[in-house]
């Protein structure tokens, strides 16, 4: 803060926060309508209130009349004119001096006061113990300040150093910072990348065997994206070293052929594969689909989830026993202890951000040394992408394939319900089928005002008795789910109310028509992934997002984004500007530290700086890259590994 100037009354801007100095002359305890001491601070110019709603004896005692102080905060507009609500507050004599630099705020705890912080980081600074752990060519190169005069410009800046640059993180004191983290998490990415290459894994040429018999068998030719994928991940699986590949995709790009091809270049030589998805909706349309492709290639396709029984489980748990099982699909079930493989190489990882890192590693470890593919349907920022997955390669579909049909998005309020229901009654009249999504199953507290998916289930049921409604949500066994979702695969169900079991990996190609029930609750992610269920067959299909007023700026923001946006990308960049790396990310960086000072939207040039040097440093300056992790990331580190 800047206590080096004084700010006359009259010149104060509301928001602004400024130093102000005057005499107290009236100070009063009010008791309505609650407590509060108010007090009348007048210099040359006006008047400015004080007003302390917590306060001790002792403030009031120092708050006299007469009594000269020097108040620093935030003024706003109160109900008798300008006010200050608990300003730092200091007395002083007419002619006390002023500081001369501007004063640091830290972050303070209980019975640890900013006065006895800034006492123990002066003593620290007086000690010359700030040596740099960079070399003086590449901060010239960059145009970065030093690190000790760093650190002492932003814990005592002077008062010529605008408050704005330092505020707005843009002083090159502040990007000097920004780039030794965003080094620091680089060097870790990629040394953990390096060390990953010298490790052994199986080499798994590709045989051109089942692949090509895969692809013969194809009603359709890949597309260039896919073509180029499915390249870059075979030359991975027949290398010696562990691959470690995401690959991203929009909704509906071919993610799922792409994997089927990994695992066959696996199972052609011999090995056995394991594909992991979040639920078991989801592991069951792979495996439907899969063993649909693979079978009649004669391959044996299993799967395990968690709700079968154990005599369910057991004919699957002995084939990736004995080898017979050549692809095992299901969800967290296959990294159970009870679960084991006779020669696992490759584990693949549908929506590979549901997942923690630790759930991941121990499916790899079900082989002794095994290649994984990661799979996200949640297109990931080009800078999000080169910083916190610098240690994998990453592939991306950037293609949808021919025949996708475009989809219609748009926005209406919820009074306008009545016209959506008459449009999903002729959409079911003329052969089609609806989805039709709800936020939640049941009432809570904290959202009564949202309908439920059983409520509007009934509804509906109620208002189209022509047509058959089905349900399907959370609380379903997986048994009931199923059954669902087998109806209305088939077409005996023409409505589907859902909540977001549906969100990932159901490919009803009639369903041509979804209503998202309170969209304005629902992230832009899940938003895109729920629109990416319609539009995969031939009818035009449209996308309904009912909204309710008033709608918060949150709201209002990711609802013009996903209304003027299909580009899975595009969204997912404007999701990353509005949630920030650590809610967008979820559990994928469980345990690997996120960046505080650096802003990948801000310092996307260091970060690229930050790239190219690191592999650098690694290379011909590997003192150089121990020094700086110790640093920055001490012990942390190793969390990265995984």
């Amino acid at each position: 803060m800047d206590e080096t100037r004084i700010t006359a009354i009259r010149d104060l801007r509301w928001g602004e926060s400024a130093q102000v100095e005057g005499e107290i002359i009236h100070a009063e305890t009010q008791y309505r309508p609650r407590k509060a001491l108010i007090c009348q601070l007048q210099d040359q110019t006006d008047v400015l209130y004080l007003r302390f709603l917590n306060f001790y004896p002792s403030q009031v005692a120092q708050m006299k009349v007469g009594t000269r102080l020097r108040v620093f905060g935030e003024p706003r507009q109160g109900f008798f004119g300008m006010e200050m609500v608990h300003p730092q507050c200091k007395k002083v004599t007419e002619d006390a001096p002023l500081k001369q630099a501007l004063t640091p705020v830290y972050p303070t705890t209980a019975s640890l006061s900013q006065a006895t912080l800034r006492g123990l980081v002066n003593q620290v600074l007086a000690q010359d113990i700030l040596p740099d752990t960079l070399p003086p060519s590449l901060l010239q190169r960059l145009y970065l300040p030093d690190f000790a005069s760093t650190i002492r410009l932003l814990h005592q800046p002077s008062p010529e150093i605008s408050l704005a640059t330092l505020e707005n993180r843009d002083h090159p004191a502040w990007r000097r910072l920004a780039f030794d983290e965003l080094l620091a998490q680089q060097l870790s990415m990629r040394r953990h990348y390096a060390r990953r290459r010298e490790q052994q894994a199986p080499s798994l040429p590709a045989k051109n065997q089942l692949t090509q018999a895969f692809i013969q068998a194809l009603p359709f030719a890949l597309t260039r994206a896919q073509q180029k994928v499915v390249s870059e991940i075979s030359a991975d699986l027949a290398r010696p070293h562990p691959m470690q590949r995401l690959l991203q995709g929009d909704v509906g790009s071919g993610k799922t052929i792409v994997a089927a091809l990994a695992a066959l270049q696996a199972i052609e030589n011999g090995r056995q594969v394991a594909l992991m998805a979040p639920t078991e909706i989801l592991a069951e349309q792979h495996y439907q689909k899969l063993a649909g492709w693979l079978t009649p290639l004669g391959v044996k396709v299993i799967w395990l989830t968690g709700s079968q029984s154990k005599k369910q489980r057991e004919p699957g748990i002995q084939a990736c026993l004995d080898g017979t099982a050549q692809l095992a699909i299901g969800t967290h079930a296959l990294f159970q202890d009870k679960v084991e493989f006779a020669n696992l190489a490759l584990s693949i990882v549908d929506e590979q951000h549901r997942f923690g890192v630790h759930q991941r590693l121990a499916l790899r470890q079900k082989g002794k040394e095994t290649h994984q593919l990661m799979m996200s349907a949640t297109p990931i920022p080009r800078t999000l992408s080169m910083s916190y997955y610098a240690d994998l390669d990453v592939s991306v579909i950037d293609e949808l394939p021919p025949g996708r049909t475009p989809i219609t998005t748009k926005l209406l309020a919820d009074n306008r319900r009545d016209e959506v229901i008459q449009g999903v009654r002729d959409a079911c009249l003329q052969g089609q089928q609806v989805y039709w999504v709800c936020p939640l199953i049941e009432e809570s507290e904290a959202l009564e005002d949202i309908q439920t998916a059983l409520d509007t289930h009934a509804t509906l049921s109620a208002l189209l008795p022509e047509l058959k409604v089905g349900i399907v949500h959370g609380r379903l066994k997986p048994a009931e789910k199923q059954v669902v979702m087998q109806q209305f695969v088939e077409g005996e169900i023409h409505l589907l109310v859902a909540t977001t079991v549906i969100e990932v990996g159901v490919d009803v190609p009639n369903a041509s028509l979804m209503v998202i029930e309170h969209a304005e609750r629902f992230g832009l992610s899940q938003l895109h992934q729920l629109r990416g269920r319609v539009g995969r067959g031939a009818a035009r299909s449209a996308c309904i997002l009912l909204y309710q007023k008033p709608l918060s700026e949150t709201a209002r923001a990711r609802l013009k984004v996903i209304y003027e946006n299909t580009d899975g990308f595009e969204i997912a960049r404007a999701d990353l500007h509005l949630r920030g790396p650590g809610e967008f990310l979820g559990v994928r960086q469980s345990g690997v530290p996120m960046l505080k000072i650096a802003d990948l939207e801000r310092d996307a040039d260091l970060l690229e700086q930050a790239r190219e040097a690191a592999d650098h440093i690694l290379k011909e300056q590997p003192q150089t890259a121990e020094l700086h992790l110790n640093r920055w990331m001490g012990r942390a580190e190793e969390y990265v590994k995984v």
